[in-house]
């Protein structure tokens, strides 16, 4: 069983996920099952084959958080000395060599992922190439829009 590297915030969310699930969403499927049940024919029931789907996709998430919980490597970067190595869990300050753009990412885990957050997987080709850079390093990112080049201005442990 691979431990999974996770952060402590993403942890927390993880945690608060599936209180939600085991105790909002599986309640509130349950009864609409029984609901749908009551109105008969099973067979032609689309509310009830929705319940029932619904029912299926949240047993299985709930089992995918167990498994990434009882996976979990927690990494705490507050609590490594910053030298200014990008590494999993630091935010790391870019600027895009070719728009002078700066572009601000922290690499965290694939359940943690969140581009709107500016959360990239550390295994993600920007995530790979960062990884075991240093503040100050240029760095070429292969990319489906082709190649980009960043140069490091910052890495932080926060």
């Amino acid at each position: 069983m691979d431990k999974e590297p996770i952060t402590v915030n993403g942890l927390q969310n993880l945690k608060a996920e599936l209180e939600n699930l085991k105790n909002v969403q599986r309640p509130k499927v349950v009864e609409a099952i029984a609901e749908a049940r009551s109105h008969g024919d099973l067979k032609e029931n689309a509310e009830y084959h929705a319940a029932k789907e619904q029912q299926a996709l949240i047993e299985s998430r709930v089992l995918a958080i167990n498994d990434l919980i009882a996976r979990a490597n927690v990494i705490d970067v507050t609590k490594i000395e910053n030298n200014g190595k990008v590494i999993f869990g630091s935010t790391v300050n870019l600027q895009d060599l070719e728009t002078n753009k700066k572009i601000l990412y922290k690499l965290v885990g694939q359940d943690e992922a969140d581009i709107k957050k500016n959360q990239i997987f550390f295994k993600s080709p920007i995530g790979k190439a960062l990884i075991g850079k240093d503040k100050g390093e240029m760095v070429t990112v292969s990319t489906p829009s082709g190649e980009k080049s960043f140069e490091i201005l910052e890495v932080e442990y926060v």
